[in-house]
């Protein structure tokens, strides 16, 4: 069951075509755990690049996903409504498999530790059953000056 569509995202995060890199999200518990889906398109922008006759989702992309799955879990919280959640570490990152079009990822961030200036989450992304990446992701929080 979606829970919130991309423009519904849009109200929470400040990111917007092509980088707004998440399609919906499924599971909501704010502050502490946000389930989200990419649904990977020959037509996304860097497949074209990435690489020619073998299109795989760049690593950085994957991470950027997370993240912004772990500012939806943040940003729908009132106290860091208008903040801007900005990466301050990137922790234990393992790729296990390759992201490619026609995938449909599950990212999935659970806080650990939330302050008011800083936040941690253990993030992973899978196709399916199959487990793709794992991480730690540290995030700083800045002003929304850009809506």
């Amino acid at each position: 069951m979606v829970l919130l569509n991309r423009e519904q995202i849009k109200t929470i995060i400040p990111h917007r075509e092509p980088f707004l890199l998440i399609d919906e999200v499924v599971a909501l518990e704010p502050g502490k755990k946000c389930i989200a889906r990419r649904h990977l398109t020959p037509d996304d922008f860097w497949v074209s690049g990435h690489f020619p006759g073998m299109p795989v989702t760049p690593a950085v992309m994957t991470i950027e996903m997370l993240a912004q799955t772990g500012a939806v879990c943040i940003g729908t919280m009132d106290q860091y409504k208008g903040k801007v959640a900005l990466f301050a570490k990137i922790d234990k990152a393992k790729f296990r498999r390759q992201l490619v079009p026609g995938d449909v990822v599950t990212l999935e961030m659970e806080m650990v530790k939330l302050r008011s200036s800083v936040g941690v989450g253990k993030a992973k992304a899978s196709v399916g059953d199959e487990l793709a990446v794992t991480a730690e992701l540290t995030f700083a929080f800045a002003p929304d000056k850009g809506r």
